[in-house]
């Protein structure tokens, strides 16, 4: 009889941490396990927003796979999903097919624009460790082609953030930091550039702590982020951005839109069925239509049984996801009850750029400055150590305090 096989989907932090925890859980002898992802390498989605202002080195933020994955155990296959096939239990890859037994989804997200005009076309993402390299690059050349006198406009210096939200704010920081560099290195008077972030909520990070939203917006602000809060991004162009029902317009050489994310079309296209986006699962975090698929991260609502709401999805609970998600694959092998899936929250520590930051940790206390991001880099080198132990904590961590 031939063992089952378990496919992964994806390599970010569900799924690298679903493999890991397979290799612990399961012999050879009892699952062969695969692992499929475009590149050969994962990287940290949290720290995306430092690639993209330049304040890291894109390499920084990239783990090889077979660093931190036996290839000995588990066949990387490096390869772009098509389509899922979950009646036939297949999975169409760019360059063939492959089966499986049991299905691990972790194919991350994409970005959702609301059908704003124009959005998908003209606004950078912070999406790949690619997509924030370029957003570094055109930044940095949008100051080049000022210093050259290419173009006198201000307005080449003015960056457009669109949300407020995780992604946003901790973007908005890394410029605070990074754009002063940029006047030194290109002798460009530092009262020119802009940094403009619109929100349609009334503040930064909904669902923070009032003390912690005030802190941190003081923080940005007296750093020069210019807020725009209630304001709706009704339009975007090549070099500008409509917002309000005024239909105000501010010029801009960078524009990024941050407002929201989706799960991978992929997953709506092989009839999954959708809810704002993402796959309502079942509190197992298996596929409600399918028993033998698990859905994690970002293209999955995990539902709080206290609020009745959906969880956000954030890395602290794709990695908590992951611990749930191999046990449950381990009882469907072995025999033996489902765990249910419980979020146990840690906390959350939001970077302001530097040595600013901002958070409230396990029973909710509050950290603030230096405290807040010496927490920050502990959470981020928990991760690196879950994965790869202390040797990548050593290569990749962030131990030194900023």
């Amino acid at each position: 009889m031939s063992k089952p096989k378990i496919v992964v989907l994806g390599a970010g932090y569900a799924g690298m941490m679903t493999t890991k925890r397979l290799l612990q859980k399961l012999s050879a002898e009892e699952a062969e396990i695969v692992l499929v992802n475009k590149h050969n390498y994962h990287y940290q989605t949290t720290w995306l927003h430092e690639v993209a202002a330049g304040t890291i080195d894109p390499n920084r933020s990239r783990i090889m796979i077979s660093d931190v994955i036996n290839p000995n155990r588990v066949s990387i296959v490096e390869d772009t999903v098509e389509k899922i096939d979950p009646d036939q239990k297949k999975v169409q890859l760019t360059n063939g097919e492959m089966d499986y037994d049991y299905l691990v989804i972790g194919l991350g997200f994409e970005k959702a624009t609301f059908g704003i005009p124009g959005m998908a076309e003209h606004a950078l993402s912070i999406q790949s460790v690619d997509k924030s390299r370029y957003i570094r690059d055109h930044i940095e050349h949008q100051f080049a082609r000022y210093h050259n006198g290419e173009s006198d406009k201000d307005e080449l210096l003015t960056i457009v953030v669109g949300g407020s939200g995780f992604t946003g704010i901790e973007f908005v920081g890394e410029l605070a930091e990074r754009v002063p560099q940029l006047c030194r290195k290109y002798d460009i008077d530092p009262s020119k550039p802009r940094i403009i972030n619109i929100e349609g909520a009334s503040s930064i990070l909904p669902g923070f702590d009032e003390d912690l939203i005030n802190y941190g917006q003081k923080s940005l602000e007296d750093r020069g982020v210019e807020f725009k809060f209630n304001t709706f991004i009704k339009e975007c162009t090549e070099d500008s951005v409509i917002f309000g029902d005024d239909r105000e317009e501010i010029k801009a050489g960078t524009i990024v839109w941050t407002g929201g994310v989706q799960a991978n079309s992929i997953i709506g296209e092989s009839g999954f069925e959708l809810t704002k986006g993402k796959v309502n699962v079942d509190t197992d975090l298996r596929s409600p239509q399918y028993d033998d698929v698990f859905i994690l991260g970002d293209c999955a609502w995990v539902m709080n049984k206290e609020t009745g709401r959906p969880y956000a999805p954030t890395a602290q609970i794709a990695i908590q996801e992951a611990d749930v998600a191999s046990a449950n694959l381990a009882a469907l092998i072995r025999g033996g009850a489902l765990k249910e899936f419980v979020f146990d929250n840690k906390g959350t520590v939001a970077s302001l750029g530097g040595r600013h930051a901002m958070g409230s940790i396990f029973d909710g206390k509050q950290l603030y400055g230096f405290s807040a991001k010496m927490m920050k880099n502990i959470i981020d080198d928990r991760y690196l150590f879950l994965l790869g132990g202390p040797g990548l904590v050593l290569r990749k961590g962030k131990f030194k305090p900023f």
